[in-house]
């Protein structure tokens, strides 16, 4: 792998994280971000605010957790990440402790299907039970929750979601919290429960998904 590779990688790594606190998923140094280029991982670092980030703190492991690159120690969520990587074909992970996605799971088994993007996870989203962060527990607990999915919430802790790249991750990630948020509030209506969506109607949702966006 070139270390242009490397550094255009690294580079968009840092936008993706630094939009996280930008958007408000994100506070001080919580949450992470990593991006798969190859057989090695692009990883944020630990403790480390990302507007101070510069080329020089690329942190890179290989998958199976050794560092190969940089002089900064991974997330403590790396677990989580390279899970996901051995288990999915993700090109990029983004984990978040944002406030509705955190508040739904200290509520729910699942999020309720509210809304029609349920279908664009995989399926009504699952929340993994509670385990001390950075441990293999958790890591093993999130990866039974994603199982056909493309995006979790963690007991009491935040929310994870990949993708085929760091936009998508993302993405996916902004709608989760979107969703989490919409649950709350139509829940939050006195004497009115708020309407979900069927098994069969996410289906036929998913089966329209696929045609969507711009064909090339």
């Amino acid at each position: 792998m070139t270390q242009d590779a490397i550094a255009r990688a690294w580079d968009a790594l840092v936008a993706t994280a630094r939009r996280t606190v930008t958007d408000g998923l994100v506070v001080g140094t919580s949450g992470n971000v990593s991006v798969r280029v190859g057989d090695l991982v692009l990883v944020t670092p630990s403790g480390v605010p990302y507007d101070r980030l510069t080329p020089a703190d690329a942190v890179v492991v290989d998958l199976a957790g050794q560092r190969v690159l940089g002089e900064l120690t991974p997330t403590s969520e790396l677990p989580m990440h390279l899970e996901i990587y051995r288990h999915t074909p993700a090109g990029a992970v983004v984990h978040t402790h944002a406030v509705h996605a955190t508040a739904v799971s200290t509520l729910v088994a699942e999020l309720p299907p509210i809304h029609y993007m349920t279908a664009a996870l995989g399926g009504p989203v699952r929340v993994a039970p509670y385990a001390l962060y950075g441990t293999a527990e958790l890591a093993e607990n999130m990866l039974a929750a994603l199982d056909g999915r493309t995006g979790c919430l963690l007991r009491n802790h935040g929310a994870v979601t990949y993708g085929d790249s760091l936009d998508q991750a993302y993405d996916r990630t902004a709608q989760l919290e979107w969703m989490c948020r919409l649950w709350l509030t139509a829940s939050t209506v006195p004497g009115l429960a708020p309407t979900l969506l069927s098994a069969g109607e996410l289906d036929e949702v998913a089966g329209k998904l696929r045609g969507y966006g711009q064909r090339r």
